[in-house]
């Protein structure tokens, strides 16, 4: 049984990271945005909710975002939780959710980064508008310059929120939130900090090394 909460600025490299933890783990990857289009796409209740504030253009409510996910993790054993908690409200919400599953998190993994490299990381990102794969202009170009390695679509694009300026600002909103996460899991003994700047494969050796001593 492993049960973990992945924590991390954007660009930090959590989606690579928790690909692979997950085939090596046989642990399910719980992302927020995830849940919230499962949900909507099925129509549900919640789903409808969240969908509603989303074509608005507004956040989805803590509440409403707590809602979702522990209806989720009433369905798995081992998981590793990725966008939420995002708050130290979350977090503590978090607890309470595990608590009533009668459940516990064995580790918070804090991926620490650099903020000129997480920049650099995002400011890079391309994504193909046709099937959504991930490029890196730097790291992980496609084969092809400018045509997607999976669907061939010439359409690959920069998201408008991972220009330098908006990356800059998103980084600011997240260590404003995210500190007291930190600090709050640091103060119950479950937080592994991790060097966020190496590869993700380096990572994932070394947590897994962590894990199976633990």
């Amino acid at each position: 049984m492993m049960k973990i909460v992945l924590l991390g600025p954007p660009g930090a490299g959590k989606g690579t990271l928790a690909a692979l933890l997950k085939d090596s783990l046989t642990i399910e990857h719980i992302s927020t945005g995830d849940i919230l289009r499962e949900e909507i796409k099925n129509e549900t209740d919640l789903g409808m909710q969240a969908k509603a504030y989303i074509e608005k253009g507004e956040l989805v409510p803590d509440e409403l975002v707590t809602k979702l996910v522990e209806n989720k993790l009433s369905s798995v054993n081992n998981f590793m939780l990725d966008g939420f908690p995002r708050t130290r409200h979350q977090a503590e919400d978090l607890d309470k959710i595990l608590k009533r599953l009668n459940k516990l998190i064995d580790y918070v993994v804090y991926m620490d980064a650099r903020e000129d490299l997480i920049v650099k990381r995002l400011s890079g990102r391309r994504i193909c508008k046709n099937c959504g794969a991930v490029y890196h202009i730097v790291n992980r170009p496609p084969k092809q310059n400018g045509i997607c390695d999976v669907c061939s679509s010439k359409d690959l694009y920069q998201r408008a929120d991972d220009n330098e300026e908006t990356v800059k600002n998103r980084l600011g909103v997240y260590f404003e939130n995210t500190l007291p996460i930190v600090y709050y899991y640091d103060s119950q003994g479950v937080l592994l900090k991790v060097d966020g700047n190496k590869e993700s494969e380096q990572l994932s050796e070394q947590l897994l090394s962590i894990f199976n001593e633990g």
